[in-house]
């Protein structure tokens, strides 16, 4: 191995992290024995390997460590984070990343090292961590999304989502193949609505050369190329009501013909689909194949929209917050009462994706450091709500200083003695300063 000699090797092999190292790939090139005793994965089944295939972490979906790293150059200390072991079972974890470097300097390769986070106890884990494979959300209706995920992961069955526009039905595809038996296998997407009909049926079962005008050389479909994985069939309903046959020949028989060719071909793929129509309506508008519907509909899940989970919402707009600002390199970490309760209020018709692009626009106008506040809402959703008219210098200055007071208190669960300590002023002065700002309220 060109990355250590065989002294690091001796050292590395008796530390008790377990510890696994990438090449700039991404493809793994060492894992250590405490790294094997913990996933109980064995390194010969990994190396050579993309590393999500060894680490099966939430963070390759919300943000890879070792890519975190390369972009902002400071390495990853003590990250609490979760693994997946050779059973599929999520093991909470602290986890370090830094770059390997040549002696020119350049990065060569990463490096991770993780312990288990003794600290805490798995069911408590699930009940306490704000998101599942990515999916952020504490409501009834989520936990019980969550739960039958896992509840399915030992089957092969096909997954029909529901739900409208935004509520995130491929991020529950991709929590349910990356729970399955086939996560280490490929995932493919398809967006059957983002297609033409002419292209669509080229798409999923692939065509010869000569099969149509511009078929000019042979291609292999989607599924095809998901064989021995999973493929995400977005938008299912938008398939063509007379290539919908193909698709349950697919499922009844595993097998398909490419376009131009009578030769049939094999292929062992599980379907997850996905729509945010009522399939039973267009069952009886004639434009959906009820014989299909039941093939897919083996494991239904319906996500609920946002309105009807609103106290996710807390939970989302902090994920959200915590992702866009170390995206615009914002020191913000939170939002103000006023502006929680703009957000509960408002209706959210697209969603989760609505929320999410609404955090977006307020960190990138936000001018505060603290906080996110009111008037940095979109349009439409803060009602034309204005910030505070114009104050004098001295006025500012005051403002400025019981914000940061707020703040601090928020930091540290309103906790007075430790905030006059941190400030170096008496618990009394405190007092003052709130009782000075409800006033001016």
């Amino acid at each position: 191995m060109n990355f250590l000699d065989r002294h690091s090797v001796r050292i590395i092999e008796s530390l008790p992290e377990g510890i696994y190292i990438v090449d700039k790939e991404f493809k793994i090139v060492y894992v250590n024995k405490s790294a094997s005793e913990i996933t109980g994965i064995k390194a010969e089944d990994v190396l050579g390997k993309i590393c999500r295939t060894f680490c099966k972490s939430e963070r390759c979906q919300i943000g890879c460590p070792i890519t975190e790293v390369l972009r902002t150059g400071k390495n990853i200390i003590d990250l609490e984070s979760s693994l997946q072991n050779s059973e599929g079972k999520i093991i909470p974890v602290k986890l370090n990343a830094s770059i390997l470097k040549d002696e020119n300097g350049e990065p060569v390769g990463g490096i991770i090292s993780f312990r288990k986070n003794s600290k805490v106890n798995f069911d408590e884990y699930l009940k306490n961590k704000d998101h599942f494979y990515g999916i952020v959300g504490k409501s009834k209706g989520m936990r019980e999304i969550f739960k039958s995920i896992e509840e399915i992961s030992r089957s092969e069955a096909n997954v029909l989502i529901t739900g409208e526009t935004g509520v995130g039905k491929e991020m529950v595809a991709r929590a349910i193949m990356e729970t399955s038996l086939r996560r280490d296998k490929i995932f493919v997407k398809v967006n059957c609505a983002a297609l033409p009909d002419t292209l669509l049926a080229s798409e999923l079962f692939g065509h010869v050369k000569g099969a149509f005008t511009d078929a000019v050389k042979d291609r292999v479909g989607r599924f095809e190329y998901a064989n021995g994985g999973t493929i995400f069939l977005d938008e299912i309903t938008e398939i063509p009501i007379n290539m919908q046959s193909r698709l349950l020949r697919i499922i009844q028989e595993g097998t398909f013909e490419r376009l131009g060719e009578s030769i049939e071909r094999k292929v062992n793929v599980r379907i997850i689909a996905a729509t945010n129509k009522n399939i039973k309506d267009e069952i009886k508008a004639k434009r959906f194949r009820e014989d299909l519907f039941y093939r897919l509909n083996v494991i239904p899940l319906h996500i609920p929209p946002l309105r009807d989970r609103k106290e996710d919402i807390v939970f989302l707009v902090n994920y959200f917050i915590r992702k866009y600002a170390e995206k615009y390199s914002k020191k913000i970490e939170t939002t103000d009462s006023e502006t929680m309760e703009i957000l509960f209020k408002h209706g959210w018709p697209g969603n989760v994706r609505e929320l999410e692009n609404t955090i977006e626009y307020a960190l990138i106008r936000s001018k505060r450091e603290d906080y996110l506040c009111a008037c940095c809402l979109p349009p439409n959703i803060r009602d034309n709500k204005q910030c505070k008219q114009i104050l004098s210098i001295r006025e500012t200055e005051d403002d400025e200083k019981t914000e940061t007071l707020l703040a601090l208190l928020r930091q540290n669960n309103w906790n007075k003695t430790k905030v006059a300590k941190i400030l170096g002023i008496n618990r009394s002065t405190i007092h003052r300063k709130l009782k000075s700002y409800k006033k001016k309220k």
